[in-house]
């Protein structure tokens, strides 16, 4: 909302300059009170709707009539043309008390082609206040804004940025810091890099085909996708979501939840694959032996948990703790995809828990599934909410004890590195007094301090502090109106005290994607999205520069750090070192590198200063957009798993299931016999 004054009315000024000594002789001033949204409409008409009114020139003592458009936008522009094109008259109109009141809200609207000549203001000009807008006459006038504190808004936005800098020096050091908790991390538990092994020992290539489920518990709300690969690199994707209820998110028992969940499987499945559904409902309750059980397709699904867990297999992971608003004590140290099963069992459903999903290994699946070619991607990872990656390690390297049981044909594992943990310890990552304070303010002091640097959740709040900082320097005054030559309202700030720019986590990331997209001469866009968004009401071409510059160096910090892990890994893999390696494939996903402008770019060229890549070795890596890991993902982890499965298992597990059945009463659901 913008202030109620400005809202309500607009004045519109018509000058005309008179013959003779060619000084402007004659000034009329019209006061036009309409609703802002008639700017935008071409056939509202201005004279038809209020009334007009002139005021007496000094010099002549006459009123003079004044024509205006019917259409208020067309006689805005002619306003701003005639104003910004007269020095002279320029100057007198700005000794109007309202005058730079009105001129700063039409620069918000009407880019000018100039800057308003504030600085020429020498003349002195006198009307009648009774015939200027009610609105307008209350409101304090302050003088013309000198260039010194505008000059030192730029200065303290300089300091500001240059803490941020984050030199090739830096970069290099960061790389081999990380290289060192990779390493730890292989050896053994307890490091800052956790290097879970996922018990996933392959990669797609493009060719797998098949229908595969796959659900996604990762917040408020619970996802249930089929996919269907089709062999090419392609697939086709059916989901419903549904929100998970409040009540369940702290149920008194696992059964509770789980069972919700399980039943939102069965509903899917009637509804996007009933014939196959029926028909292996139909088969299951008539079956009296394993045989005809056995030629029955079975659904493998993909368990998307995005909670911390202990992986003990594939398909098996105990629940650490609960995170984002669940709290079932019940369910700590269970295994949850036993939990999923159990539930999915009780309701006859044709469907396996094969595989327990972490979304970054899903988002590098995915990846290797639908990227072309003959390269297959050796990392996935998120740049978005928060920030994390997985690769592909050779088993030798994995040196501390993997728990559980794996293919080890390949020689190959994939690693969640849980990255965002790296350097808690601050042995090397930047930390200024804005990180801190971050970090001290946060649920999880001293902990993710990577994660705090790098990804969206925090980026915005990083930037909010440094601008809150200048905000209260009164040297600087960020948003107050004697910093600029545009903005002369008032002699106080121009902030409502409900701005987010004053409220921890009031910053959204989103509008640093703004202010990185805008590059128009008067950062328009960036000065509507402080004004719409964070309530600076008629911010300043110099608000938005300091906005802009400040927020692109946080971004650029997190860019550079994000390069660090990626070149790391890219040095972990030794795929440099192989001359058959013709392009390094590197899938990620997230709202930060996929939406805010040029970020990949920042990477590129931060893995072109690293030792050991180069210009050459940055070349021959390829980042490349990973979508949906948490479903198509999961659904590729699930059709591995499968081919992980020994001969034995799937009877092995029939046998158990048929014998929990045969101990059910007979009215029970998905019973084995009919009565």
């Amino acid at each position: 909302m913008r202030r109620p004054e400005v809202q309500s009315c607009v004045a519109a000024i018509l000058a005309v300059s008179a013959a003779g000594s060619g000084e402007c002789a004659l000034i009329s001033v019209v006061i036009l009170p309409f609703d802002l949204e008639a700017l935008g409409t071409a056939s509202s008409s201005v004279d038809a709707r209020v009334p007009w009114g002139t005021f007496q020139s000094a010099q002549r003592g006459t009123d003079i009539p004044v024509a205006i458009s019917s259409e208020p936008l067309e006689q805005l522009r002619r306003l701003a043309h005639l104003v910004l094109h007269d020095a002279k008259l320029s100057a007198l109109i700005f000794q109007l008390p309202w005058a730079c009141r009105f001129f700063s809200f039409l620069h918000l609207h009407l880019p000018p082609t100039a800057r308003w000549p504030l600085s020429s203001l020498t003349s002195q000009l006198t009307i009648q206040e009774d015939l200027i807008c009610p609105r307008l006459t209350h409101l304090a006038l302050s003088p013309p804004t000198s260039r010194v504190l505008t000059m030192g808004l730029a200065e303290h936005t300089s300091r500001i940025v240059s803490e941020f800098d984050f030199s090739d020096e830096e970069l290099n050091r960061h790389v081999q810091e990380f290289l060192e908790q990779t390493e730890s991390g292989l050896n053994e538990d307890g490091t800052s890099l956790s290097q879970i092994p996922t018990y996933v020992t392959a990669v797609p290539n493009g060719t797998e085909s098949g229908v595969y489920l796959a659900v996604d518990l990762g917040g408020t709300n619970f996802r249930v996708c089929s996919v269907a690969l089709n062999g090419d690199g392609t697939f086709n994707l059916t989901f419903n979501k549904v929100a998970i209820p409040k009540n369940l998110m702290v149920a008194k028992t696992a059964r509770d939840l789980f069972g919700f969940l399980a039943k939102q499987i069965e509903l899917f499945l009637r509804e996007h694959h009933k014939e196959h559904f029926e028909g292996a409902t139909s088969r299951r309750n008539t079956s009296s032996f394993p045989e005809g059980y056995h030629d029955e397709q079975i659904f493998r699904l993909g368990f998307t948990f995005s909670f911390p867990v202990q992986q003990l297999g594939i398909n098996k992971g105990n629940l650490i703790r609960w995170t984002k608003g669940f709290d079932i004590p019940d369910a700590i140290g269970k295994d949850v995809c036993k939990l999923l099963q159990d539930e999915i069992d009780r309701l006859g459903l044709p469907v396996k828990v094969a595989a327990l999903v972490n979304d970054t290994v899903g988002t590098l699946m995915a990846r290797s599934y639908t990227s072309a070619g003959k390269h297959r991607s050796i990392l996935g990872a998120i740049f978005g909410t928060g920030t994390n990656g997985a690769y592909i390690e050779k088993t030798s390297n994995i040196k501390k004890p993997i728990k559980g049981e794996y293919n080890t044909s390949t020689g190959e594992m994939v690693i969640n590195t849980e990255w965002g943990s790296f350097d808690n310890q601050l042995n090397v990552l930047p930390s200024t007094i804005w990180d801190a304070a971050l970090d001290r303010d946060s649920v999880n002091p001293g902990i993710q301090m990577y994660e705090k640097r790098v990804s969206g959740m925090f980026l915005g709040e990083i930037v909010r502090l440094a601008i809150a900082d200048m905000i209260q320097d009164e040297d600087t005054s960020l948003f107050r109106d004697t910093n600029s030559s545009y903005n002369d309202w008032s002699t106080t700030t121009n902030i409502s005290p409900k701005s987010g720019l004053l409220s921890q986590w009031g910053l959204d990331t989103a509008i640093l994607s703004v202010a990185a997209a805008d590059n128009t001469p008067e950062l328009s866009t960036i000065r509507q999205e402080l004004e719409n968004t964070l309530l600076v009401y008629t911010p300043a071409l110099e608000d938005a520069q300091a906005f802009k510059a400040v927020a692109g160096a946080v971004v650029r910090r997190a860019a550079r750090l994000s390069a660090v892990a990626i070149g790391a890994i890219v040095l972990q893999s030794g795929k440099l070192e192989d001359p058959a390696e013709e392009i390094i494939d590197i899938g990620v996903d997230g709202s930060l590198v996929e939406h805010y402008p040029f970020f990949r770019d920042m990477i590129y060229e931060a893995l072109r200063a690293i030792d050991g890549i180069g210009p050459s070795g940055a070349d021959k890596i390829r980042i490349g957009i990973a979508k949906d890991g948490s479903g198509v993902g999961a659904a590729l982890i699930a059709l591995i798993a499968q081919k992980m499965e020994k001969p034995g298992d799937f009877l092995a597990d029939l046998r158990r299931d048929i014998k929990r059945r045969l101990s059910q009463p007979f009215d029970t659901p998905g019973m084995l016999f009919h009565p």
